[in-house]
């Protein structure tokens, strides 16, 4: 889902209000590119919670590439909220072959022609999974986009850093008709998938270009 052509960066500053600058991150990146599949175990660093035979309950998909740095530049940047257990929250976007300040995001993106290909957040003491409130987020984005991902970044979940997620086909039609807010719980889908599971498209790639905007 993303170009793959490769960039000459820098890093530098984006002008923006308190509390803390703008920070745009762009790295340098070889020539070639070298890319690498995210699994469910590598994604867990353990076995996945999901059997891979539900993955047909997921549907036919164009395969995502993320670049190389995002969780860890995520994760440096979210750190002053993961020690004061505060969750943090950004809007992916890509090019295509419920968060604060939602206009600016999408300015953004519009601003680069990119698409909103999904979010990341933290989850700073909690274990590394979907929450209710997270489930129905993800919703909104695949709505959108069907590769939409939601990547979750728990640093303290010993068992499992993060994980890359997609809501199934059945777990699509519960979020759909749930009208509930908060935190809540769902009724898994009568084709007995669950209501999310980890990709099998996403793929790190060496060679794409990322660029963070910090608008806190």
């Amino acid at each position: 889902m993303a170009g793959g052509v490769c960039f000459q960066t820098n890093v530098h500053t984006v002008s923006q209000t308190s509390p803390s600058p703008g920070i745009s991150l762009i790295h340098n990146f070889p020539h070639e590119a070298e890319i690498s599949s995210v699994s469910s175990t590598d994604s867990s660093n353990g076995p996945s919670n999901y059997s891979r035979n539900v993955q047909a309950a997921f549907g036919p998909l164009n395969d995502v590439h993320i670049p190389t740095r995002l969780m860890e530049n995520f994760l440096e940047i979210a750190s002053d909220n993961t020690k004061k257990d505060i969750e943090t929250c950004g809007v992916l976007g890509a090019i295509i072959c419920q968060a604060l300040q939602e206009e600016e995001m999408f300015a953004i993106l519009h601003g680069q022609s990119l698409f909103p290909i999904g979010w990341i957040h933290t989850h700073p003491s909690q274990t590394c999974f979907m929450s209710s409130i997270d489930l129905h987020t993800q919703y909104s984005y695949q709505v959108m986009v069907p590769e939409a991902i939601g990547i979750v970044m728990a640093p303290t979940d010993t068992s499992r850093a993060y994980g890359i997620f997609r809501l199934s086909d059945g777990g699509k039609k519960i979020l759909k008709d749930c009208p509930e807010k908060g935190f809540h719980l769902h009724k898994e889908p009568v084709d007995g998938s669950p209501l999310y599971g980890d990709c099998s498209n996403v793929y790190i790639n060496s060679c794409l270009r990322l660029e963070i905007f910090d608008l806190r």
